[in-house]
């Protein structure tokens, strides 16, 4: 099963401009990204960016990159114009969130292996949740599940209510999971998402994955064991080089 994973590089983010670029014990933050994705079971990796300065970056640390257009409302739109730009006959994509460092290459690996299914359209990652803090954090996603392990809805809020039950003991009361964003696309599913306008669901929620489940398509889950660390913020860089990894 040949695979592509794809690692989408703004420099111009909201939060935190050049991102990709910075320091991180001794190397990038997109170096660190593209080196965990190059241990994975990949046949290809590459950075999708639209900055020079990330462009010739990766270039001097021997990776592989693209130019992409910088109008690119999401990681997905940026995913799929590399592949085009590629143009090699691979049959599944993985987008790898360009501000995750530690991602571990078992993680990628798990989203790939979902495509061992044949009629898996779209694939990502989530997490049991274990803390009444974080399944109250609107700025973790959660994810309903149904028994074949499909996503049925994504939302900032925990579902589903568990009603009569205390809010701090509800992930004891029902198995809570948070959504780890990495995506897995069978690449005509791909192009088919990226012709799509923004759905309502997706604008209330402010989650791209909600306009492909309201227009029809399914994403299969995979469960991992292991935490995630973003860095979306100067004070999350902060947070992980003031600790030991």
């Amino acid at each position: 099963m040949e695979v592509l994973g794809i690692i989408p590089a703004r420099y111009a983010s909201t939060r935190f401009p050049g991102k990709p670029l910075i320091d991180i014990s001794g190397k990038s933050m997109i170096q660190r990204v593209y080196e965990q994705a190059k241990s994975a079971n990949l046949a290809e990796v590459l950075v999708a960016t639209d900055d020079q300065r990330i462009f010739d970056h990766v270039q001097s640390f021997g990776g592989k990159a693209v130019m992409t257009a910088e109008h690119h409302q999401s990681g997905t739109d940026r995913c799929f114009e590399a592949y085009q730009q590629y143009n090699q006959p691979f049959e599944y994509v993985i987008n790898i969130q360009g501000d995750e460092p530690f991602i571990r290459p078992e993680q990628i690996n798990l989203v790939a292996g979902c495509f061992r299914t044949p009629q898996t359209q779209l694939a990502t990652l989530i997490k049991k949740i274990t803390s009444p803090e974080e399944l109250f954090n609107v700025n973790s996603p959660k994810v309903v599940i149904n028994k074949a392990g499909e996503a049925l809805y994504f939302s900032r809020q925990p579902i589903p209510y568990c009603r009569n039950v205390p809010n701090d003991i509800w992930h004891r009361q029902h198995t809570y999971y948070k959504h780890i964003g990495i995506y897995g696309y069978r690449t005509d599913i791909l192009e088919q998402i990226t012709q799509l306008p923004p759905s309502g669901l997706e604008l209330a929620e402010s989650l791209e994955q909600l306009r492909w489940l309201e227009n029809g398509f399914k994403i299969a889950t995979a469960i991992t064991e292991f935490e995630t660390i973003g860095i979306d913020t100067p004070e999350d860089l902060l947070r992980v080089t003031s600790s030991e990894f």
